[in-house]
């Protein structure tokens, strides 16, 4: 049903809204959702980085102090 809307059907669509709901109205509707985009994206970034940092924390070295002293005087 909606794959025959071309390019004047949403030209068409456009208008209507516009008409019912005013310029002013639509413009603070695509203000929030910019902020919501930029939201979402700081929390996905957020979420990387949380990983990464507990990635890194996991693959620390956590060899015992004497084997890292024999493994030093074997390779001395």
């Amino acid at each position: 049903m909606l794959n025959n809307i071309g390019l004047p059907g949403l030209l068409l669509i456009a208008v209507v809204v516009l008409v019912l709901f005013g310029r002013g109205k639509i413009s603070s509707l695509m203000g929030e959702v910019g902020k919501g985009i930029t939201a979402f994206k700081r929390g996905v970034d957020d979420g990387k980085k949380e990983i990464d940092d507990s990635s890194a924390a996991a693959a620390r070295d956590v060899t015992p102090a004497e084997e890292t002293a024999d493994v030093d005087k074997r390779n001395a």
